[in-house]
């Protein structure tokens, strides 16, 4: 090539990469903070992995059994075989009880129970005080298509605020300086040119990385990108 690429700087507070329902959440919730926020996909977000998913979400919210968020905990460690980082799998589950009455609270149509409360179905793995006490029904659910719901939900609720999308953007690399995230390089899909982005805070949420296998039901977007930019960048990885 004899040509010297197109650059453009930007400056904001903080970068998420990635438009799923973790990263929509996360930039809205920044912008709503007052940083100046901007969230980069390399898909437009209502067609990130999310919009995928169908059987639900688990919390404790007790609305068809009697449950406990611990109960929750437990399960959760036993079915990572005990892997899992107990600290961060024991915040998920007291947290996901507020989460869940906050999506209800954007709009999010649950199924509902006759009484009009939030639907909670079996799902595998879920059990009642510690293992027993018999199936847990655990899991809020729109019908069959929760991860659609919730991606457009969010989606929606994140047009509400001032956080900017660089939509169809194909993040390359972490810019890191003595150790330290300051942004992100990023490559415009639609004309080729590379997007030098500095922030002092940037939030990963690039979600799975199912086609690195030879068989996977992921989308053929799900590669695995953030896990590989954490690597080159020296930053630790976990399963």
């Amino acid at each position: 090539m004899t040509d010297a690429y197109t650059v453009v700087d930007h400056t904001y507070d903080a970068i998420v990469l990635g438009a799923g329902g973790a990263g929509l959440r996360a930039a809205f919730g920044l912008a709503e903070k007052g940083f100046k926020t901007v969230c980069i996909s390399k898909l437009f977000p209502t067609r990130s992995h999310t919009v995928a998913a169908q059987g639900g979400i688990n919390a404790a919210l007790g609305n068809m059994t009697e449950d406990d968020w611990k109960w929750h905990t437990y399960d959760t460690i036993k079915g990572s075989d005990w892997l899992s980082d107990q600290n961060a799998v024991h915040y998920m589950c007291k947290e996901a009880i507020p989460a869940v009455l906050e999506l209800e609270s954007y709009g999010m149509p649950f199924s509902r129970t006759s009484e009009g409360k939030i639907y909670q179905r079996a799902f595998g793995g879920q059990s009642l005080n510690y293992g027993a006490g018999g199936q847990a029904k655990r899991t809020a659910c729109v019908a069959d298509r929760t991860g659609h719901s919730m991606l457009h939900t969010l989606f929606g609720r994140s047009l509400g605020y001032n956080c900017q999308f660089f939509v169809e953007y194909f993040a390359l690399d972490l810019i890191m300086v003595d150790g330290e995230c300051r942004g992100v390089t990023a490559f415009n899909m639609a004309d080729g040119s590379i997007h030098r982005i500095r922030a002092n805070n940037t939030v990963l949420a690039t979600g799975g990385y199912g086609r690195s296998y030879f068989s996977a039901t992921s989308a053929h977007t799900c590669t695995g990108d953030g896990n590989a930019m954490a690597a080159r960048a020296g930053l630790p990885n976990s399963d």
